[in-house]
């Protein structure tokens, strides 16, 4: 494939992306992934790195253009998109991309329903915004190579989510070639993540690091462009471009691979469980194996845990409780499950009882396991004391497109997570509009549902 004018190849993709009928299974994902990471945004508004967030907020001001979700504050659609973004991964409920370790959702959708609200954009427009911005988003990271981003200890998730929210914003809009070719480069020159958030202890920063800044990002390069800012014509294949400046072996073709036949949105896993993404397959194992065999804390002996090796080093033993494997399979021995508040407990963290049953769960980061197929599987392998042993492998975690969650089980997981802070009539509210985007008129007719007086 001519890897010439990439960046206008790319433009006009996304000139043209707006007016493409999306394909039913493309919507309805596209329609999933929204539905997800609003009530990952709703949740995480009531953690600590969401109540940080509305703090900036409230301080910020700033031209109501956008609303700061279970909030009364409506702000710039740019400070709306940081905040909502920092919502969406308080935790670990968003979405991921299992092959570029992106977080697409998290920084993409806060990204579009700012920029959304900011134009009273119609349903139809967010779910082609949404899932353009997940192409941008995943092939930028394919253009890059993720494993070489890494390499030079930057982040995966914050290098890819300015771009995929620039695109995402870019669609709502609704640039021209000229202005999509300055939103990318806007874009491309605000891109950042360094791969330290991982010794963020309160996820503040990590919140900050995966989603509110690329959000930011990617609405300030869109409203740059809509303004007339000009700019550089072809950031992505210039001189000094930006996949040469980010890759020692960039793949530039994998910007525009498979544009309008492959879609991102399709491909990343949904969490049925509020924990890292690597916890997401031994926990299933691990449950199962609880199940089938009546496992407790009075009949196991010992529990191993073996994850592919990237994975294991990002949650081997962490101080935050939702990214700990080993106190989250201790939690899931005493319980039988591992409920949302449980995954973000300190308090349980440090119970004598949770400590003693992690003392039985060993984590093995095992090089066997680094298949490219199948980058997040889980083998878990529990000893009993009566001298038995037991075994599941869980190759594809439940949400993944191998073993994807359906429309009902989407919605279970929304009610879950929003109910607590919005109530069962608006968060109803909110499930049925968004499974029926299409027939939204303007996205703002969310507002009343979303919003919250007085928070």
């Amino acid at each position: 494939m001519s890897t010439a004018d990439i960046t206008g190849r790319l433009a006009r993709y996304m000139v043209e992306a707006r007016q493409r009928a999306l394909a039913p299974h493309v919507a309805r994902e596209a329609k999933h992934r929204i539905l997800d990471t609003l009530a990952a945004m709703v949740s995480g508004a009531h953690l600590k790195p969401g109540e940080m967030a509305i703090r900036y907020a409230r301080a910020q001001g700033g031209v109501a253009e956008a609303t700061i979700l279970t909030t009364d504050i409506r702000t710039t659609a740019v400070n709306a998109a940081l905040v909502n973004g920092m919502f969406a991964h308080a935790d670990e409920t968003d979405d991921f991309e299992p092959v570029t370790k992106a977080h697409p959702g998290c920084a993409v959708v806060p990204a579009a329903l700012a920029m959304a609200e900011r134009e009273g954009r119609s349903g139809s427009e967010l779910l082609s915004a949404v899932t353009l911005g997940y192409d941008v988003c995943c092939r930028f990271l394919l253009a890059l190579g993720p494993d070489l981003v890494r390499a030079t200890h930057r982040s995966a998730e914050g290098t890819s989510s300015t771009l995929g929210s620039a695109a995402a914003a870019a669609s709502l809009a609704q640039l021209d070639e000229t202005g999509m070719r300055y939103a990318l480069s806007y874009a491309a020159q605000q891109v950042s993540g360094l791969w330290s958030w991982v010794r963020d202890t309160e996820h503040i920063e990590k919140a900050f690091d995966f989603a509110g800044m690329g959000a930011r990002n990617g609405v300030t390069a869109a409203v740059m462009a809509q303004l007339g800012f000009t700019g550089v014509w072809d950031v992505f294949n210039g001189e000094h471009n930006a996949l040469a400046a980010l890759s020692t072996e960039p793949k530039p073709a994998e910007m525009v691979a498979g544009l309008g036949s492959r879609y991102f949105v399709t491909e990343t896993a949904i969490k049925p469980f509020s924990v890292g993404y690597p916890i997401q397959a031994p926990l299933d194992a691990f449950l199962r194996l609880h199940r089938e065999h009546g496992l407790n804390e009075n009949n196991v002996e010992r529990i191993v845990v073996r994850l592919p090796e990237d994975g294991a080093r990002i949650v081997n033993d962490r101080s935050m409780p939702d990214v700990n494997c080993q106190h989250i399979i201790a939690v899931a021995l005493l319980d039988g499950t591992v409920s949302f508040s449980d995954s973000h407990s300190y308090e349980r963290m440090a119970d004598p009882k949770v400590r003693a049953a992690k003392e039985r769960v060993q984590l093995i980061a095992d090089p066997k396991l680094m298949d490219p197929a199948a980058p997040r599987s889980g083998l878990v392998e529990v000893t009993l004391r009566d001298g038995r042993s037991v075994s599941h492998f869980t190759r594809h975690a439940p949400g993944t497109k191998e073993n994807p969650m359906d429309t009902q089980s989407v919605n279970a997981k929304a009610r879950l997570l929003m109910e607590p802070a919005l109530g069962a009539e608006q968060t109803e509210g909110v499930i049925r509009r968004v499974n029926a985007a299409e027939a939204l008129d303007d996205v703002r007719e969310l507002r009343r549902f979303l919003a919250r007086e007085g928070h």
